[in-house]
């Protein structure tokens, strides 16, 4: 066994027996490569090999984490808005409409709310809390180039997620936002994220009906098929 299949497999026993949960940061390349005594193309080749099989996750400025099993994934995805525009070709962008820092039980929050547009008309009405405790540097941050859900995604990793997904009648604030009439029905989204227990954001995500729906595709792992036990 050459020296990164050992960096590999001393990684993989620590997630494969529970010890290392999903979110949890894996350590940096340049403490492995002290710990082990090896250049940083050894350590890079593990780790790449170790996200090819979907153990880690890695993510510009937060490092790599240990990943969800991919039947979690598949349910808990969190889409990026821009990406996802720039993946369908359609012009993207996003306006910041409020913003405050407001008191909690928990620490204080950054309340901030978001218009974003898609191919030249409102997509979603974004409104969504940080908690500033998880993540002080949000509260320095102007968002004006990179909308929040998409700087929290490059920045601050997760390890849980929970959606819930409603219906609402448009209000007269929602229908001047959105350009629909007011009681028109709306699709709704409500995320709340949280990195090893400490809660990161909630947000509600409120789209018009008939521009927006909600899809999920995932297969069942051959220790759960059919047939094959």
């Amino acid at each position: 066994m050459n020296l990164s299949d050992r960096i590999r497999a001393d990684l993989e026993t620590r997630i494969l027996s529970g010890e290392w949960k999903p979110g949890h940061p894996i350590p940096a390349e340049h403490a492995l490569m002290a710990e082990y005594g090896c250049a940083r193309m050894t350590v890079n080749k593990a780790i790449a090999a170790m996200a090819a099989e979907g153990l880690v996750t890695r993510r510009r400025r937060a490092g790599t984490v240990v990943a969800a099993p991919a039947t979690e994934r598949a349910v808990m995805e969190i889409a990026d808005l821009a990406e996802e525009s720039a993946r369908l070709g359609l012009a993207y962008r996003h306006t910041i409409l409020a913003r405050a820092v407001e008191p909690s039980a928990a620490g204080p929050v950054l309340s901030i709310t978001t218009l974003h547009e898609r191919g030249g008309e409102p997509l979603a009405l974004e409104e969504r809390r940080i908690s500033l405790s998880a993540v002080p540097e949000a509260a320095d941050e102007s968002f004006a180039e990179v909308p929040p859900g998409t700087w929290l995604l490059q920045h601050v990793a997760w390890s849980e997620a929970e959606h819930v997904i409603g219906a609402r009648a448009a209000d007269t604030t929602l229908a001047r936002h959105l350009g629909i009439p007011r009681g028109a029905p709306c699709l709704t989204l409500d995320r709340r994220t949280w990195q090893a227990g400490e809660p990161i954001t909630e947000v509600r995500l409120t789209y018009p009906a008939d521009r927006h729906h909600f899809t999920s595709r995932f297969a069942q792992t051959r220790e759960t098929l059919p047939g094959e036990r």
